[in-house]
């Protein structure tokens, strides 16, 4: 790898925020430069996509607050919905010519960013990606990001879970499969994590895909836009559920949980066990209530704190707290994945308990 900022990547534990794993031995970076790191009131770009669910818009709050505590000087960009690619790379370039020293960025499309990413290593500026890994690129130095593959898995876990408390007794249960949109590489990354729980139980008869639709192209719900969502499985209710009753759908996260939900209920149908992902408001709520099933707990505030941590370490020119290394189809970057949490009504209270917004929502 590349750049002054860079330095020895070496087995320490893990960043001391709520929810990170323990950090293991790893290669070691090899940098061009000053392992002093850059002044201390640097330019840290922060390229996030559009706002497409709460946690994007508190990640942006959370990096404003904790670079300027830092001591840095935050650039916190969004890309605008209607162009957000385009946008987004017009941003990042603009932070590149502003002298930006690290530029983390929330990809809009994980695989277009190339030229953007050759601009930021000729000018010496280490990228982080977050949430989402950027592919098909050696120009990435550092992935933070919560265990998306091991997301998929308890998604999957908490679906069959739910299954058995809700329709003991009914197998074959009678399922659909939605995953998120297909620019986004965490979308197959859930996807792969939770079939890897439910192709079993789907080859031995315990579960049945009544559509047939069992792949990430056919399942995919691209811009991760609700009404999508909802339109398709209106479609597969028409199609495929007549006289049929549907048990549970496997859904990557909570706004098209909300759209399966609507879409099932409306077509006369009691709600199906249904999964989700990233702690939002309304869902929440309607776990609590006893109709979503199940989300995904990743703390926003741990995942945004460990980026900024780590823009701390090459700052002072210390080693960089990995817990890994992930494959983005070029290279093997070095990472840190938090550990996510699995949420139903039964432990919703203990998950959030030092979550001051999301802890009064599990008191009757």
């Amino acid at each position: 790898m590349k750049k002054s900022a860079l330095v020895a990547l070496a087995g320490i534990a893990a960043v001391s925020v709520a929810l990170t794993g323990c950090g293991r031995s790893e290669p070691t970076a090899e940098g061009d430069g000053d392992a002093a790191g850059f002044a201390s009131d640097a330019t840290i770009g922060v390229a996030l996509p559009d706002r497409t669910s709460e946690n994007w818009v508190l990640a942006g709050d959370l990096f404003e607050n904790g670079l300027e505590e830092a001591g840095f000087t935050g650039d916190v960009q969004y890309a605008g919905s209607s162009n957000a690619v385009g946008d987004q790379q017009q941003q990042i370039q603009q932070m590149i010519d502003g002298g930006a020293e690290v530029i983390v960025i929330g990809a809009a499309d994980t695989n277009q960013l190339a030229t953007q990413l050759e601009a930021a290593d000729a000018a010496g500026i280490t990228v982080i990606a977050y949430d989402r890994l950027i592919q098909n690129s050696d120009l990435v130095d550092y992935y933070v990001a919560f265990d998306n593959f091991h997301v998929g898995e308890l998604q999957a876990e908490s679906l069959l879970q739910g299954l058995e408390e809700r329709f003991p007794g009914q197998e074959p249960w009678n399922i659909e499969l939605f995953s998120g949109s297909s620019d986004d590489s965490n979308s197959a990354v859930f996807f792969d994590g939770a079939m890897s729980v439910l192709q079993p139980a789907i080859d031995d008869g315990t579960l049945n895909v009544v559509s047939g639709q069992t792949t990430v192209q056919q399942t995919a719900t691209e811009d991760w836009a609700a009404e999508n969502a909802q339109n398709r499985m209106d479609t597969i209710i028409t199609s495929s559920y007549q006289g049929v009753e549907l048990h549970g759908v496997l859904s990557p996260n909570d706004n098209l949980a909300r759209a399966i939900i609507a879409s099932a209920t409306g077509a006369g149908f009691p709600v199906p066990v249904v999964t989700g992902q990233d702690s939002e408001v309304a869902s929440v709520e309607s776990i609590v209530a006893g109709e979503q099933y199940s989300t995904i707990y990743k703390d926003t505030r741990a995942l945004v704190a460990a980026t900024i941590d780590m823009v701390s370490q090459l700052q002072a020119g210390e080693e960089v707290t990995t817990t890994g290394e992930q494959d983005n189809g070029a290279t093997e970057v070095p990472s840190n994945l938090l550990e996510p949490v699995i949420v139903t009504q039964e432990n919703a209270a203990e998950a959030y308990a030092d979550n001051p917004d999301l802890e009064p929502l599990t008191q009757p």
